[in-house]
């Protein structure tokens, strides 16, 4: 009977063990993927705020031989306010939510600049709608079209004039891409870690009617602060976190992995799931806009 129990320690002992160098594993190789993520999406941030700030070099140099009135002043003076904003979020992002508040200010700047252009010329202020759905550098859109991606269902989103234009002759939109694999894709096939980036420039436009339906449906959850945003760090930690604790019921290794595949409730593939399912399957754009085309 002794031998029994030593044996039956023995076991326990050498499971837990082999449970716990599981758990630290899957826990590194989640937090390597967190940081990939951030890595490639802080990338693209940047890249936006490279864009934006020789925008503003090239309106400061337009407005050199200009005599600005007090609103063109206050207009320009937001453009500048708004690039050093997203200049210091970027550098204070430590996750990939964060990235939501350079795009936010990003998308402010530009329309500020669309007002400047608009005064300088003796036009009307624009409308303050969403950005250019095909990429939203190009600034505020100015109209809404009906456009399908290869093989997808006819939608209607909101596009600047020159995309309008290359649509209506036929030719291919200028797409913003962002990394993939060894390639880049567009950003709405580029998984729930641009869901951040890309909601800090169409989520203000949540509740304004400004935006299509379908782009409601796909660029947010049932609720805004539990889906692309805040939820994605929370779906993000908890699907990892469930899938330990999973893991921890597992009375045998096979059900340990079955753990393993732990679902965050916070965004539509914001879950860290072993074999990449929930999160490659790319989460609100990439399941989203794909599958709902």
């Amino acid at each position: 009977m002794f031998e029994v129990l030593i044996v039956v320690l023995v076991a326990a002992v050498a499971f837990w063990f082999v449970r716990q160098r599981a758990q630290t594993q899957r826990r590194a190789e989640l937090e390597q993927r967190r940081a990939a993520d951030l890595a490639a999406a802080r990338g693209v941030a940047d890249e936006d705020v490279t864009r934006f700030g020789e925008e503003l070099t090239r309106l400061g140099t337009d407005l050199m031989t200009d005599s600005l009135d007090e609103a063109t002043r206050q207009d320009y003076q937001r453009a500048l306010d708004s690039y050093e904003a997203a200049k210091s979020s970027l550098q204070r992002a430590g996750a990939v939510a964060d990235l939501r508040h350079v795009t936010e200010a990003l998308e402010d700047g530009r329309y500020a600049v669309a007002c400047v252009r608009a005064r300088v010329a003796g036009q009307p202020l624009p409308s303050r709608r969403p950005p250019c759905f095909f990429n939203p550098a190009h600034g505020p859109s100015t109209t809404d079209i009906t456009w399908a991606p290869p093989g997808g269902q006819e939608r209607q989103i909101p596009v600047c004039a020159a995309d309008a234009d290359r649509v209506a002759q036929g030719a291919e939109p200028d797409v913003r891409t962002v990394p993939q694999g060894a390639g880049r894709v567009p950003y709405w096939q580029g998984g729930p870690a641009y869901s951040p980036w890309a909601s800090g420039y169409f989520g203000g436009y949540a509740t304004s009617g400004l935006l299509p339906a379908f782009l409601l449906g796909t660029l947010l959850s049932d609720t805004w602060d539990g889906g692309y945003v805040d939820g994605f760090d929370s779906g993000y930690d908890q699907g990892g976190n469930d899938g330990f604790d999973q893991g921890d019921q597992g009375d045998q290794g096979d059900q340990g992995d079955q753990g393993n595949d732990g679902s965050g409730d916070g965004s539509d593939g914001g879950s860290y799931d072993d074999g990449g399912g929930g999160y490659d399957d790319g989460g609100g754009f990439d399941g989203g806009f794909d599958g709902g085309f």
